[in-house]
């Protein structure tokens, strides 16, 4: 094969996780939004540069943009051989994209494999990925799904932890879109990522099941905080047999005060996320709910939090979004200890 070799996403994709290094030459701000799985960030433009010519494209020609861009790709390129890939030998194989599979990826293809390593441009680069990406999801692969049920703070999040530690597959899509799915969910050291990220994401994790095991994944609503799930996943999800997750309301409150801990130690963080619920509760409710938040009566608001919005929340839609719920075999789990979670897992693994 004469290299750069340039390829489809199709052609790649059975040996995407052979590659050496996926390289994604985009800009910061573009590697952020998404990327191909475990592809690196080494821009031969970085956001500045990109700009700069950019503007010289638009306000000038495109020649004098051509010759300032050659410089600084060369210069960068440059830099990511020597800072990166000095040490690499001679069979070390990378596949490069940009976004369209143009000028940028095209440049550093050419240098690596003249170079002399066995470097594969991505035809269509991150776009033509994203298409795939598109597509795929609206045909999901047929993984069985079993879903875990269970009121708020009966530690579903937990168990799907434990049963990834065991070896089971699970899909956790809360920590996917770094969001615990809830009101109160948002993770403040964490943003969510973008959308096309937690698509891409979910596919990776679908793609690497074994269709002839049991995928757990978590009672999700359509949306986890500002992220949508595919439609085609959570309808498959939707109609696929269900567990009841029990736990007291006593462990539960337990439970929700250590994993809520940056909300119970600050009032003023929680009553902010309270305040969403003002058109569901009215002020009168909301307003003594930030007076018990700024007492310090945190387990006696969260207990009334399950009471009054959660668990009647959960009730309403449960049997109404999940076909096969009322079939749900129950799992109860006697306390919050960690020991308790693990055989609650290796009942369902082996089952």
């Amino acid at each position: 094969m004469k290299y750069p070799a340039i390829q489809s996403f199709e052609e790649v994709l059975s040996r995407l996780d052979e590659f050496d290094a996926v390289i994604d030459v985009r800009s910061p701000l573009e590697f952020a939004i998404d990327h191909l799985p475990g592809a690196i960030n080494c821009p031969v433009l970085d956001d500045e540069e990109r700009i700069k010519i950019g503007t010289l494209y638009k306000q000038v020609n495109t020649f004098e943009a051509k010759k300032v861009g050659a410089a600084l790709v060369a210069k960068n390129i440059g830099h990511h051989i020597e800072t990166r890939w000095l040490d690499k030998p001679r069979d070390w194989h990378p596949l490069i994209y940009c976004w369209r599979g143009g000028n940028r990826s095209g440049a550093m293809a050419h240098i690596l494999a003249k170079v002399g390593w066995p470097a594969i441009q991505l035809e269509g680069g991150y776009k033509a990925y994203r298409n795939y990406i598109n597509h795929a999801l609206e045909q999901p692969p047929a993984v069985p799904f079993i879903v875990i049920c269970g009121t708020t703070g009966s530690g579903k999040s937990r168990l799907l932890e434990v049963l990834y530690s065991i070896g089971a597959q699970v899909l956790d899509l809360e920590q996917l879109a770094a969001h615990r799915g809830s009101v109160l969910g948002n993770l403040p050291s964490q943003p969510q990522p973008s959308q096309k990220a937690f698509e891409s994401a979910i596919w990776q994790r679908l793609r690497h099941f074994d269709a002839s095991r049991p995928v757990f994944v978590e009672s999700e609503s359509k949306k986890v905080g500002n992220l949508r799930v595919p439609e085609t996943v959570i309808a498959r999800m939707r109609a696929s047999p269900c567990i009841s997750l029990t736990l007291s309301r006593v462990n539960r409150v337990r439970l929700l005060m250590e994993d809520y801990a940056h909300f119970t130690h600050n009032p003023t963080i929680l009553n902010t996320q309270l305040d969403c619920l003002l058109s569901l509760h009215g002020r009168d409710k909301i307003g003594r709910w930030h007076g018990m938040a700024n007492a310090g009566q945190m387990p006696e608001l969260v207990d009334e939090l399950l009471l009054e919005h959660y668990d009647p929340a959960y009730l309403r839609s449960i049997s109404r979004n999940f076909t096969q719920f009322a079939q749900a075999d129950v799992l109860a789990l006697e306390d919050i200890a960690p020991a308790a979670f693990l055989r609650a897992a290796q009942h369902l693994h082996k089952g």
